[in-house]
């Protein structure tokens, strides 16, 4: 018991570190989900930072593979020593987790490797269902597995809004590292395409395409709550998304001026918002 302890909050302080919303979440979250939440959303961190841990491609893509391997059943005598990699296991068979939601997701971290430009929203579409889509669901999964399969449209507009909008709040992270995620087709729409947005000379078409983007985001928002109300089981699974609607508002009135202006709320308020959201559920 004290090990397992000792684990659980191991994971705790490396999520906290890594993704403060999601750990949050997962503070609000029943006692007895959140050894499994922190494995879930630990893993989805570690896909996420590989990029920024290689200096090219093909080792970030050994990176994945080991997760895809490991998921996969492949045998990796070091499981053991890693301990996120232990509880993400432990999470799947206790909680009977579907590995081809696990594995698509570390097969859609690909793209975070190259640059090569995000050619449409239905691809945005594509990559948001298996990352952010996906751990949405997969977290549902933990609290309420009988509840959680009815809600399958609710984690998949509710996880393209969140996935918009992290894409805006990293976008001048990913502009400085030569990456472009607003798609091709809303960047052709105003006369942009991936070099000339990356450049940003034209500061009113790239105005036009952040609104553009973010406004794609809050269609989704908008077909997510269309959905209907979600059962007070699986709110903790969408409160990292409780932040979602201000980055979407605030980048749509910013334009060109989210790479000189923050987009995301003081702690303090992020974390109020959950707290309303579990309240009211409400997102």
């Amino acid at each position: 018991m004290a090990e397992a302890t000792e684990t659980r909050d191991m994971l705790l302080g490396e999520l906290r570190a890594a993704d403060r919303d999601r750990y949050l979440a997962t503070l609000l979250s029943p006692e007895d989900k959140r050894h499994a939440l922190a494995a879930l959303y630990g893993f989805n961190a570690e896909l996420a930072r590989v990029r920024e841990r290689v200096s090219e491609p093909l080792p970030g893509e050994v990176r994945l593979q080991y997760w895809r391997d490991l998921i996969e059943g492949e045998s990796h005598g070091e499981t053991e020593a890693n301990p996120l990699a232990a509880a993400l296991m432990e999470t799947i068979h206790a909680h009977n987790l579907p590995r081809r939601a696990l594995v698509g997701m570390t097969e859609a971290r690909i793209f975070d490797l190259y640059d090569d430009p995000m050619s449409s929203t239905t691809d945005f579409e594509g990559y948001a269902g298996e990352t952010a889509s996906a751990l949405i669901q997969l977290a549902s999964l933990v609290l309420d597995s009988a509840t959680a399969a009815t809600h399958s449209d609710s984690a998949g507009h509710g996880g393209v809004a969140q996935a918009v909008a992290g894409a805006l709040l990293l976008m001048p992270r990913h502009r400085a590292a030569g990456q472009v995620f607003v798609p091709a087709d809303i960047l052709g729409a105003t006369g942009l395409d991936r070099e000339t947005f990356l450049i940003g000379s034209d500061s009113e078409r790239v105005g036009h395409a952040v609104r553009a983007f973010a406004a794609f985001g809050r269609e989704h928002l908008a077909k997510f709550r269309a959905a209907g109300r979600l059962p007070a089981s699986l709110v903790p699974a969408y409160l990292p998304m409780s932040v979602s609607e201000n980055v979407l508002v605030k980048a749509e009135a910013l334009g060109e001026n989210v790479f000189a202006q923050p987009l995301i709320a003081p702690q303090w308020r992020r974390q109020l918002g959950m707290m309303r959201s579990l309240l009211f559920r409400k997102l």
